[in-house]
């Protein structure tokens, strides 16, 4: 298992680092902000000294590394427009992304486990057909649609929960239900598919025939097996859900980070929009990497491969 975790470990480690020199070269390519930090308006020695000021003169492979030495000490720059020190903007936004995330997955995933468990236990029943139906539905209803009608019903007809904001939970339960449904689909199908393979497996149909409980053959054996691939799917859809919530942050009002993204790349804020799509690559990464820690101690084959 040491071993294991160390390879994973130098792998998120290189992948880090691709991560950075493509968003650093990205924001390169964009413009230059010398020239829209100055203004449509602005004279070439106000645009030179603005270049000069930031360091955009300089070599781009300077810039680069002086970026993630700065990056490393937790230093991520300045804000543009702002005028304040990007970590106390990401301190100021990104706990309310990181409520909305959590709270999704959370909803998501005890939503489609059971659902998918349920289902693989009756193939081609009601509940079977119900829970696929529920899955067909949820991919094909766009997320923006659902914060709409759910705006319209709990929030107009029956006012029941607030529909911006983020002073208390109640805020959250919209954004969770539209965000958290986005990914219902996949875990449950992924869960159903799994449990239908395990329970048709040799080893399940001995510990039928030995007498083994229903509830221990279920939960003990064969669930163990069929999670291991909808762990790393949650994984991957909880970073989704940290960095791609730009649509229902914005109809809910909801100021978090991915809207804050959103904004710095109209203003060509580029510190800020480094420093996110640093820290949502390394978000991706770290899950990614517990993710597979969590599979080679559910299924000790995966630490030998």
């Amino acid at each position: 298992m040491l071993i294991y975790t160390i390879k994973r470990f130098f792998l998120a480690i290189l992948v880090a680092l691709t991560v950075s020199v493509i968003t650093f070269s990205l924001n390169q390519l964009s413009g230059d902000p010398a020239i829209a930090m100055a203004g449509e308006t602005a004279s070439d020695s106000d645009i030179e000294y603005i270049r000069k000021l930031y360091g955009f003169d300089r070599p781009v492979h300077e810039q680069y590394l002086s970026w993630v030495a700065r990056a490393a000490q937790g230093d991520l720059g300045q804000s543009f427009y702002f005028r304040i020190p990007v970590t106390d903007l990401l301190a100021e936004r990104l706990p309310v992304s990181m409520i909305l995330g959590v709270s999704a997955i959370t909803f998501a995933i005890v939503l489609s486990v059971p659902l998918g468990v349920l289902a693989a236990m009756r193939p081609n029943s009601w509940l079977d057909r119900f829970a696929l139906g529920l899955s067909v539905v949820g991919q094909a209803m766009p997320s923006f649609w659902l914060a709409l009608m759910l705006i319209v019903l709990l929030g107009v007809m029956f006012p029941i929960l607030p529909m911006t904001g983020s002073d208390s939970w109640q805020n959250f339960v919209m954004p969770t239900i539209v965000l958290g449904y986005y990914a219902t689909p996949a875990i449950m199908r992924l869960t159903r598919a799994g449990m239908l393979e395990v329970l048709g497996s040799d080893y399940i149909r001995t510990a039928r025939a030995k007498g083994l409980k229903r509830h221990t053959i279920l939960f003990k054996h064969a669930l163990r097996n069929a999670v291991i691939p909808v762990v790393s799917l949650a994984a991957v859809q909880f970073g989704f859900m940290l960095g791609g919530s730009i649509v229902i942050e914005s109809i809910f009002a909801l100021h978090g980070a991915g809207y804050l993204a959103w904004e710095s790349i109209g203003r060509l804020d580029l510190p800020v929009v480094q420093a996110i799509v640093l820290v949502f690559s390394l978000f991706y990464i770290v899950l990614t990497f517990l993710s597979d820690l969590l599979n080679a101690w559910l299924d000790p084959r995966i630490r030998v491969s």
